[in-house]
């Protein structure tokens, strides 16, 4: 074998092992982000507490300023006074309803009483004619005067009259007791209906006091999420209007990378796979997390120019995410790699 021959394999070879180091230990590189959410202002005032500063970890439901409230509070203590007078009247009109039942019970039981005394004359008189049955036996017989059995006649007359009396005193009494039922009962009923009314209009000054608790809690400014405050828009006693930001915050802790891979590597990807996840910080220095795929786009794109892929020559490329924990050192837009 001549010389040429030999320095031709020699250089294959030297280019075959410069292509087995070049074999990169990642199958896919991306971007570190996370879910972000700006905060804005759900009311309209001066902004008269702020504890916010860009870096801080706030957890999630935290207090952390207020928008002045004054004006809401005076509302909702007025609605308080007429909810309590309007409990007030209810309790008068309920009391005024019990007066009225116990009259009417009261003139039932005068009416009872009426009754009761035609029962009376009629067992005196059934009582007085069995007396004269008897006498009249005995007037037969010659064994007592006539006068006696006139007498008894007498009585019975006497007691008659007072029946038909008492009768005639409670068809009256009946009639007259009928209308009073009658206005009472027209009086529950328009107490009734006045309840009715103060039902409604307490139920609507709930209602107010709802709306109010409402925009009450709205300017409280409450963190949505534990995370890192990444901007601060605005600061203390300034005056601010609803929907205006306020701050962005970031979830750090459940952070993600978004990475690029190629059609080739797409169908060896699937969701909830298990890959790891590798910071790298430069100068050869790289933390290593456990991840997983929670998406994966459906539509192909050009490779994006700072993303390396496994094949150099892929132009489409597929976008997938992949979740993992953060110990705090990943950071948004930090460089990252995946291998499967």
């Amino acid at each position: 074998m001549d010389m040429k021959k030999i320095l031709i394999f020699a250089s294959l070879a030297v280019m075959m092992a410069s292509c087995g180091n070049d074999k990169k230990d990642y199958d896919a590189t991306g971007t570190f982000e996370a879910t972000e959410v700006t905060v804005s202002a759900e009311s309209t005032g001066q902004l008269i507490s702020f504890n916010v500063t860009e870096g801080q970890l706030l957890n999630n439901g935290l207090a952390v300023g207020q928008i002045d409230s004054r004006q809401l509070t005076l509302k909702r203590e007025q609605l308080a006074t007429s909810n309590e007078q309007l409990t007030a009247t209810h309790s008068q009109l309920e009391a005024n309803k019990r007066q009225l039942a116990a009259n009417r019970q009261a003139t039932a039981s005068r009416q009872l009483d009426l009754e009761k005394q035609v029962a009376s004359i009629r067992q005196q008189i059934a009582n007085q004619q069995r007396e004269r049955e008897r006498f009249s036996e005995l007037l037969k017989d010659g064994a007592v005067p006539r006068k006696q059995v006139d007498d008894i006649d007498y009585q019975i007359q006497v007691l008659q009259k007072q029946l038909v009396a008492t009768q005639e005193q409670i068809a009256s009494q009946n009639a007259s007791l009928a209308e009073q039922n009658k206005g009472i009962a027209a009086q529950m009923d328009g107490i009734s209906s006045q309840q009715s009314g103060v039902n409604a209009q307490q139920a609507g000054v709930r209602n107010q006091q709802a709306q109010i608790d409402d925009q009450i809690a709205r300017t409280f400014i409450k963190s949505p999420l534990t995370g890192t405050v990444l901007e601060k828009y605005v600061e203390q006693g300034e005056f601010v209007s609803a929907g205006k930001p306020l701050f962005k915050i970031a979830d750090t802790k459940r952070m993600y990378i978004r990475a690029y891979i190629t059609s080739e590597q797409l169908k060896n990807v699937k969701l909830g796979q298990k890959v790891k996840v590798i910071a790298d910080y430069g100068g050869g220095e790289k933390k290593q997390y456990d991840g997983v795929v929670t998406w994966i786009s459906s539509r192909s794109e050009f490779t994006p120019k700072s993303i390396v892929t496994e094949d150099e020559r892929a132009d489409l490329v597929y976008a997938i995410k992949i979740q993992f924990q953060n110990d705090g050192y990943a950071k948004i837009g930090m460089y990252g790699e995946v291998k499967f």
